[in-house]
């Protein structure tokens, strides 16, 4: 998700996209991998 953000952001100049990009950074997200939600990633302790 952060690259297709980042990827989008320089293509476009879209600061939103930017936004979402340094949020995603800041919360830790990572690419899902195959067969596992976000859920499961926040969820874990």
């Amino acid at each position: 998700m952060r690259d297709f953000l980042w990827r989008y952001f320089c293509a476009t100049g879209e600061i939103d996209a930017y936004l979402l990009y340094k949020e995603s950074e800041a919360n830790g997200l990572q690419e899902v991998s195959a067969g596992r939600s976000e859920e499961d990633f926040t969820e874990e302790e």
